[in-house]
């Protein structure tokens, strides 16, 4: 079964985005920061990251590029789903690591098109 990270710090969006996948059988995880979510890759190795921007202490950029630098991590594809929407932040995401951008709010066929993609 495909495991789906979840990092976003609202958990209105966060339980959104689990109810869209745990509706098509993905198991879900979910972590409220980037620190929590670069520690959740580590530990549990999902498939997919999906990873919110705009979070306290560690952002999403920052929180991607730990998980796509990072050796034990490197493989785990990184979703970035944010309010951003400029092209500057696109490019900073790719140069980041992350496989694809998506700008919230998300609906459930462009989620589950770009999980489909990254798999």
């Amino acid at each position: 079964m495909t495991h789906i990270l979840i990092v976003d710090d609202s958990p209105k969006d966060a339980n959104e985005v689990k109810d869209i996948l745990e509706k098509e059988g993905y198991q879900t995880s979910a972590a409220s920061s980037g620190e929590e979510g670069v520690q959740k890759a580590i530990d549990i190795k999902p498939d997919i990251v999906l990873m919110d921007v705009v979070m306290p202490g560690l952002n999403g950029f920052q929180a991607t590029r730990k998980i796509t630098k990072n050796p034990e991590t490197k493989f785990i594809k990184v979703i970035i789903v944010s309010s951003k929407n400029m092209d500057s932040d696109k490019a900073w995401a790719k140069m980041q690591g992350a496989s694809d951008f998506l700008v919230k709010p998300v609906s459930s066929e462009q989620l589950l098109s770009s999980i489909k993609k990254s798999l």
